[in-house]
């Protein structure tokens, strides 16, 4: 276990203790994320702050504004709570529907960051994490929120002569139960709860990450334990699903994952990131096995791919930059690959128990046939 690190520091500091590749993360890490998604036209309207903030104390949290536009606004993720749907993103929105996705309703939320992902261990509880370090509270299905977590840092008196604060945006979330889950984010940022969130302690350096390398997905493969992924191809996997993690030596791609799910068969899981990458490993990340993507054109998928989901049937769908949509019935073995003709940036993606697919990105909310195209094609 490495020893902790300062947090507050200069830049220069930084470089040092989190190892060089830091000096280069002055930018928001998850501007870059929505970038390399090509999701960037939105960047100035996404909540974003810098990633070294102004020398101030942090202003209180203040409510997402109501918007009727708040379906069409950009948004990051989407899950199922019992028959809902509900979705998160840009300036704190979130939105839930009851009529599996035909029509949205934007929920209270007390915070106006953007929200990067958001998850329910069962019909009522749901939590989402955001920038600031926020971590929000739902108990009835998303309807309402509460904020039980923001960056501790952000309280602290600033030195006016001293550095910025280091941004540390939260960007996955997953639970065991109602009571015990984790957060993973940027810079190695990792928190856990075992009383339903009332209170998250930081257990960042219980993960072996020296260069504080970011954390970006996190999923629970069948019946083998949890695989988290995150930049320069690192990868960690946990067989007691979250009370200790090993790091894995055996990545096949040193560039950025920003996505991971299990198949729905015992010890399988897929990575996917930059430049169309996906692997499938059958042996819990012990070794892999690239996943050929090909364009309708029959050319090499080049497209990011950002997030994606595996369904209670054993489909995965996953989607990115320019309107691509990736889906596989069988399990993972076999994908394919669609482009959407309005080729809008795309966060994620959930399947519908009719078949049809909700995605969420650039534009918001939009339904889709199985294999992601417009439903009239």
């Amino acid at each position: 276990m490495r020893e902790p690190t300062r947090w507050r520091t200069q830049t220069t500091q930084l470089a040092f203790a989190i190892g060089q590749r830091a000096q280069f993360r002055k930018q928001s890490f998850a501007a870059r994320v929505l970038k390399a998604a090509g999701l960037g036209a939105l960047l100035m309207t996404a909540s974003i702050t810098p990633a070294l903030a102004a020398d101030t104390v942090a202003e209180a949290p203040k409510p997402a504004i109501m918007s009727d536009l708040a379906s069409h606004s950009l948004l990051l993720d989407v899950a199922s709570a019992g028959d809902r749907l509900v979705a998160v993103g840009s300036r704190g929105h979130i939105v839930y529907s009851d009529d599996q996705g035909a029509s949205w309703t934007q929920a209270q939320s007390p915070v106006r960051q953007l929200l990067t992902a958001v998850y329910f261990a069962d019909a009522s509880h749901g939590w989402a994490v955001g920038h600031d370090g926020v971590i929000l509270h739902s108990s009835d299905a998303g309807a309402s929120w509460e904020l039980q977590y923001r960056d501790p840092a952000l309280d602290e008196a600033a030195d006016p002569d001293g550095p910025g604060l280091l941004e540390r945006p939260l960007m996955d979330v997953w639970f065991r139960d109602a009571n015990t889950g984790f957060a993973f984010g940027a810079y190695g940022t990792y928190l856990r709860t075992d009383d339903a969130g009332k209170t998250w302690e930081d257990l960042s350096f219980d993960i072996d990450n020296p260069d504080g390398f970011h954390y970006n997905a996190v999923t629970a493969v069948q019946g083998t334990g949890l695989f988290l992924v995150g930049e320069m191809g690192t990868m960690y996997r946990s067989p007691d699903f979250g009370d200790s993690w090993e790091t894995l030596q055996s990545s096949p791609y040193d560039g950025t994952w920003f996505g991971t799910a299990g198949t729905g068969l015992e010890g399988q899981v897929v990575v996917w990131g930059l430049r169309g990458n996906m692997y499938r490993s059958a042996d819990f990340g012990d070794s892999w096995e690239q996943v050929e993507l090909h364009t309708p054109n029959n050319g090499p998928l080049e497209a990011t791919l950002l997030g994606g989901n595996l369904s209670a049937d054993g489909s995965l769908s996953v989607v990115g930059a320019g309107g691509v949509v990736v889906t596989s019935t069988d399990h993972g073995k076999t994908f394919n690959v669609a482009v959407r003709p309005d080729r809008v940036a795309l966060a994620t993606a959930k399947r519908l128990p009719d078949g049809e697919l909700v995605l969420v990105g650039q534009q918001g909310v939009v339904k889709a046939a199985a294999n992601g195209l417009p439903e009239n094609q």
